[in-house]
């Protein structure tokens, strides 16, 4: 019911937040230096025709998700449910980070339109300090405060206890997710396409794990994803952009570590997130290359953007890549039945 009430306020709310993006004049600038200070004459090239595109899709995202909160709370006042999506053990840390780091992408986001500084926004140093502060955050806070201290990497392991380590690894986890999902974001649909279907999968296993608020969370963004993939189908009508990215990105990270909590979560994660780890294993090797020979291992990297210069239109690679993220998803989610057949038989 959630899902159904999300998707349709976004249907109705979607053409008006599109027209006053576009009467404010808040659209997407195409990027212009690589990171390592480069003019990304590649990229420039392929993307110019999304100049003017609207963009800060995150705004009302922001705005749906407080409405779906307000409606719970409302609900459950009058005593139609018994709890709201307001809940400490199951959605008062994802929604910590997904609201703290939209703001970190709003800001961004309007830097970025009014064209301040020199890079067109925060500078990737600022954002990776901000990104550095709330992965140490978060990473204390399942350490010290939820009192985690292990890993469960079934079937190399059950509960593997790391203690003081448990910060660090999470620490680094979360900014590789977080990186690795701002890497593949750069062709219409393939980053949300890609995390609409690992989301799937953890709603799959929320409901699984009997954490029914954090699966009714989770359905809720898969609702407003859905409905931004009907508006934004090839070509794109808006762009997320940071204030929604940041969110997303930080709402997967947080779940994952609640999911570890409770069940074998890490290797079909891994697996579902390989096309990502694939992507920013290609950035990293371009850079290091760049770095290391003084010349490019790729024409232009992502791998993504490499096909799309190479190769196949945005759109094949698109689809081809949503079509293998499902075999992966299949994978994944064969595991964890495995899991809990094999565990309920132990």
């Amino acid at each position: 019911m959630f899902a159904l009430v999300t998707f349709f306020l976004w249907m109705v709310m979607y053409p008006i937040y599109i027209k006053i993006l576009k009467k404010l004049k808040v659209w997407k600038t195409i990027r212009e230096d690589t990171v390592t200070g480069e003019k990304s004459t590649i990229f420039a090239k392929l993307h110019q025709h999304k100049a003017g595109t609207p963009t800060m899709w995150g705004g009302l995202f922001l705005v749906i998700t407080l409405i779906m909160i307000g409606i719970s709370l409302l609900v459950q006042k009058r005593w139609w449910i018994n709890n709201s999506l307001l809940s400490r053990p199951e959605t008062y840390v994802i929604l910590l980070w997904f609201f703290g780091m939209w703001l970190i992408g709003l800001l961004d986001d309007f830097l970025n339109i009014r064209w301040f500084g020199r890079k067109k926004g925060l500078s990737a140093k600022a954002k990776l300090i901000l990104m550095f502060i709330f992965a140490g955050f978060i990473s204390w806070w399942f350490y010290v405060k939820l009192g985690v201290d292990y890993i469960n990497i079934w079937p190399f392991g059950w509960e593997i206890h790391i203690g003081i380590f448990y910060p660090i690894i999470t620490f680094l986890i979360t900014v590789s997710i977080v990186n690795a999902i701002n890497i593949t974001d750069g062709l219409d649909w393939l980053a949300w396409g890609l995390m609409s279907i690992i989301l799937f999968v953890l709603w799959m296993v929320t409901f699984m794990n009997q954490t029914y608020i954090a699966t009714t969370l989770v359905v809720i963004v898969i609702a407003i994803l859905a409905s931004f993939m009907f508006f934004n189908i090839f070509p794109a009508k808006i762009f997320m952009w940071d204030s929604g990215a940041f969110a997303m990105w930080w709402l997967l990270a947080s779940l994952i570590y609640l999911l570890n909590m409770r069940m074998w979560i890490m290797i079909p994660f891994v697996i579902i997130f390989g096309l990502f780890i694939l992507d920013t294993a290609s950035s990293a090797l371009q850079i290091f290359w760049k770095k290391r020979f003084k010349k490019k291992l790729f024409a232009v990297s992502p791998l993504h953007h490499l096909f799309e210069n190479k190769w196949f239109h945005e759109t094949t690679i698109v689809m081809k890549a949503w079509f293998i993220q499902a075999i992966l998803a299949a994978v994944a989610i064969i595991m964890l039945f495995y899991q809990l057949n094999w565990a309920f038989i132990g």
